[in-house]
């Protein structure tokens, strides 16, 4: 009889890749995780329970096969458990890195439930697509036929690249517009090289081109292009333009220098640390933690990124306030853990009111000085009654504000949809009342004909895997829409 390859969770412990030592890791931008090897991987899959209902698979936004590639894995069928991972999913080599399965599908895992450790989803997906990289598994797209129909795609994040991929198999010709000189959208520009590789994501671009991708870098619609050009050159327009409006504060002081926005700031270090630009801000220190008293507000997961890029600048100290406590934030618990290594210190129930400034000598080219920011006034909070969310809603505690020194305040509040209509100077296109653009659920169809919209802009800002979600679902739905107008014009 065959021995069981499966439902070694009873004997076999959970076993994450080894982390390097955060005293180690928080000296440079590289991944703290190292790679399994190949018989830890098929270890590690071969504790999966093989379950008749994985809800795994279920709380999956991209709703991966899971228990298949894990099998697979744990039989030495590495190359089918690739095919069976991409047949899903974009990009699961950078799913594997940056999702929060915490949350999504080893936080549902049902030998989690029953108390022997979650089967480590994430670190074997990584594994599976990064040793099909190195196998030369992955291959440029080449579709079984062309169509010369074309889709123009506004923004080369996750949502954007997802839909050319899918596009492109399909035979279509595809163009992606973005803003930003390199495509990756936030995975190149908002995500630090501790959690995602820069090289991770260029190689998925250069896929992308040797397939046939046309990518139009530098060029910010409504400016460099207008939004009605790009309809006319293409039969269809995916907008995946993202979330990239900052939140602001307020309160006595909001104006100061030192007061910087999140994306700014890793936008700047990632420049800097992973490709080595030269960053004007970063160089004169005003995007650069080195040496300073850094306070991070937020607590989702864009401010574990930024104290965790402030530690590797060499800041003097990270402090990160968060209204709510440490159950009820809602970065991933995993990442807090990484930055309380590291030396980053939280200090829950507490939000700023306002922040204290000293005018420093005018430049002889100022007209006056300027006020720069030496502290944050901080307001002590506890939990009162659940909000309309459900989460117990913060409430002052009166009399408990206090002065935290800081020469670095960064806002990581979250992120708000750019007023397209207005940008793009675009009748038609519906809003909602948040401002992201209505589109239908599943298929982004819009108010404008041929024009679908995914990820951020459609949703707020949410995860990568979800942006990746909408992408492949929109893009079924455009070849949908593209025969439908090829068969009405061969009808007439």
């Amino acid at each position: 009889m065959a021995k069981q390859p499966m439902l070694k969770f009873v004997t076999v412990p959970r076993d994450m890749p080894e982390k390097r030592d955060a005293n180690v890791r928080k000296q440079d931008f590289s991944e703290i995780y190292a790679e399994y090897a190949a018989a830890k991987a098929e270890e590690q899959s071969a504790r999966c329970s093989q379950c008749g209902v994985p809800y795994c698979q279920s709380h999956c936004p991209l709703h991966n096969n899971i228990p298949d590639w894990l099998r697979l894995t744990a039989t030495h069928r590495l190359e089918e458990a690739y095919a069976v991972s991409q047949s899903t999913n974009t990009f699961p080599e950078i799913c594997g890195r940056i999702c929060p399965q915490d949350r999504l599908c080893e936080g549902n895992c049902v030998i989690e439930q029953s108390g022997h450790g979650t089967v480590t989803i994430g670190a074997v997906e990584k594994y599976i697509t990064d040793t099909a990289w190195e196998k030369g598994w992955v291959k440029p797209i080449t579709p079984h036929a062309e169509r010369d129909q074309s889709v123009g795609i506004i923004g080369a994040g996750p949502g954007g690249l997802a839909a050319a991929d899918m596009l492109r198999r399909a035979g279509v010709q595809v163009t992606v517009y973005d803003r930003y000189d390199r495509a990756g959208g936030l995975m190149t520009y908002g995500i630090p090289g501790f959690k995602l590789e820069k090289d991770v994501v260029m190689r998925r671009i250069e896929q992308l081109e040797q397939s046939g991708v046309e990518f139009v870098l530098n060029c910010t619609v409504g400016e460099d292009i207008s939004f009605d050009a790009i309809r006319g050159k293409h039969d269809a327009v995916l907008i995946a333009t993202g979330v990239y409006k900052s939140r602001d504060l307020s309160g006595p002081g909001a104006e100061s220098q030192g007061i910087v926005r999140a994306i700014d700031y890793l936008t700047a270090s990632n420049r800097a640390s992973n490709f080595g630009d030269i960053v004007e801000e970063f160089e004169s220190g005003e995007l650069n933690a080195d040496g300073k008293k850094v306070v991070v507000i937020g607590g989702g997961d864009t401010a574990m990124d930024c104290v965790r890029t402030a530690i590797r600048q060499g800041a003097e100290s990270v402090k990160l306030l968060y209204r709510r406590d440490r159950m009820n934030m809602p970065g991933s618990q995993r990442e807090v853990a990484n930055a309380e290594e590291e030396g980053v210190e939280f200090v829950w129930l507490s939000a700023p009111v306002g922040f204290a400034s000293n005018p420093r000598s005018a430049e002889p080219s100022d007209a006056s000085p300027q006020s720069f920011v030496h502290g944050v006034t901080v307001q002590r909070m506890r939990l009162g009654a659940p909000d309309a969310s459900g989460r117990q809603a913060p409430e002052v505690i009166e009399g408990s504000d206090y002065l935290e020194d800081a020469d670095l305040v960064i806002k990581a509040l979250g992120f708000e949809p750019e007023d397209l209509p207005k940008l793009w100077n675009t009748d038609g296109l519906e809003v909602t009342r948040w401002g992201t653009v209505r589109a239908e659920f599943g298929s982004g169809r819009t108010s404008l004909d041929g024009v679908f919209a995914v990820g951020d802009i459609v949703r707020g800002a949410s995860l990568v895997v979800w942006a990746i979600r909408d992408g492949r679902d929109s893009a079924q739905a455009i070849l949908e829409y593209l025969d439908t107008e090829a068969s009405a014009i061969a009808a007439e």
